[in-house]
Order: structure tokens, then C-alpha cells, then sequence
């Protein structure tokens, strides 16, 4: 299985893959060696990628289990004051989850964009290089 955060290993596998395929007054090789640096630029938009949503991943936790700390210390002093839960406690609970859920999600949605915006230049790169492949493999004249 091929490594999508290591340059070396896509370009390995690339190699291997187009190797495989002989086209006549073609030099592949030199051609793949060509795009080096837009297969390496994938592995660092994966690499990036990854480690954005393990980044979302724990700020997202860190949230849920600050509002839930949050949420015992209330319980535990409402306890302590009188032994029975406050009227409202219920609805303080669910407004402080909604908080925390709102903000995940918007958080969420941030790394959403970023993503898309990342993809897109990603996108446009593979566009440009398709026309560049095209141009090289017209026969000459």
C-alpha cells in the first residue's frame, strides 16, 4: 500500500506504474522526473491535511471535555447548596452543550473551507499539468 504522506514512496509507486507502459519516442522517465515536484507537493497537502484534522480532532475533544468539566463542577455545587438540583439546571446542561456542540461544528466548518481552498489549489495544479502532458506527448512536427 502506498504511503500518501511520503514523497518518496508516491513517486516510487508512480515510477513503478508508468514502467509498466512503453510508448514509442517517449522517454517516461525524464517526463515523470518532471512532475517530482508536483507529486511531492500532494504528499505535503496530504501531510497538511492530516495533520489539520487530527489538530480539529483534539481541539474539538478539548471542548467537549471542557464544557463536561464545566458541567460536573455546576452538578456538584448545586448539590452541596441544597442537596436538590436548581430549577433551571436542566436547561443550563443543554445550553451549555449546545455551546460546545456550535462550537465544534463551527470549527469544524473551518477546517471545511480550509480543506476545500487546499484542494482547489491542488486542483488547478493537476489541471495545469494534464495540459502540460498533452503538449509533450503531441507528436512533433
Amino acid at each position: 500500500m502506498m504511503d500518501s504522506t511520503n514523497p518518496n514512496s508516491i513517486f516510487d509507486e508512480y515510477k513503478k506504474v508508468i514502467g509498466q507502459f512503453k510508448l514509442p519516442g517517449m522517454d517516461v522517465s525524464a517526463i515523470l522526473e518532471s512532475r517530482r515536484k508536483d507529486i511531492e507537493a500532494i504528499a505535503e497537502a496530504n501531510t497538511t491535511a492530516l495533520a489539520g484534522v487530527q489538530s480539529l480532532a483534539q481541539k474539538q475533544s478539548e471542548i467537549l471535555r471542557t464544557t463536561l468539566t464545566e458541567l460536573q463542577s455546576f452538578a456538584a455545587r448545586a448539590a452541596q447548596s441544597g442537596g436538590q438540583p436548581a430549577a433551571n439546571t436542566g436547561e443550563v446542561v443543554q445550553q451549555a452543550l449546545r455551546k460546545a456542540l456550535a462550537d465544534m461544528q463551527e470549527l469544524a466548518g473551518t477546517a471545511y473551507r480550509a480543506q476545500s481552498d487546499s484542494v482547489a489549489v491542488v486542483t488547478k495544479r493537476v489541471a495545469e499539468h494534464v495540459e502540460e502532458l498533452k503538449t509533450l506527448l503531441q507528436p512533433k512536427k
